[in-house]
């Protein structure tokens, strides 16, 4: 059970920083997006290439961040009903909701964008639209995202049956970090404390 806690750690460590790092995408596809509509408004201009470029972002986004929110343990879940169950039950929901959904359905989706993604790259492929982006690398985006979101299922599991088996920590507990905002504000609170 350590090897695979160690290769949990090393798969979480891959995703946390994929994860940080796509993040910024969200601040590129806004920029593009306000830089577009300027243009578009001020000199009635426009381009597919910006509009595409948006949503290869925002897709890079959605399906490489997939793999850090499970990590962060963020996906959506129905809290009311398994909120009532023991952490034990819980963690078997999870265990269970892994090996018999997520994993099959992660499975399905790599069988069929792999080779879906790899006639892209070997056509070079590109958009249809008049001044549009090449497709081939958003298209590659979808085996890479499922390939992490496979890895960190596994990563999860083998997390979730420690703890069952009493070797490691609940992993269903959030990671939260303390906002900067929150840190601030308390600063404050504190130096007026002491002014007063």
């Amino acid at each position: 059970m350590n090897a695979l806690l160690a290769v949990s750690r090393a798969i979480d460590a891959l995703n946390e920083t994929v994860g940080r790092l796509v993040t910024w995408l969200v601040l590129a596809a806004v920029v593009v997006s306000s830089v577009n509509a300027v243009v578009r408004k001020a000199f009635d201009m426009s381009s597919n290439a910006y509009l595409e470029a948006q949503w290869y972002m925002f897709s890079a986004v959605f399906l490489l961040c997939a793999a850090w929110t499970l990590l962060r343990n963020e996906h959506i879940r129905i809290d009311v009903v398994a909120g009532r169950f023991s952490r034990r039950t819980q963690t078997w929901i999870d265990v269970i909701g892994t090996v018999f959904f997520l994993t099959p359905m992660v499975l399905l989706v790599l069988y069929e964008s792999i080779p879906w993604a790899l006639r892209a790259v070997q056509s070079g492929e590109v958009s249809p639209s008049a001044g549009g982006l090449v497709l081939w690398p958003a298209k590659i985006l979808v085996p890479i995202g499922f390939v992490l979101l496979l890895l960190q299922a596994f990563s999860e599991l083998v997390k979730r049956i420690a703890f069952l088996q009493g070797k490691g920590p609940d992993p269903a507990d959030k990671v939260h970090e303390r906002p900067s905002e929150l840190e601030l504000a308390e600063e404050l609170r504190r130096q007026r404390g002491e002014e007063g």
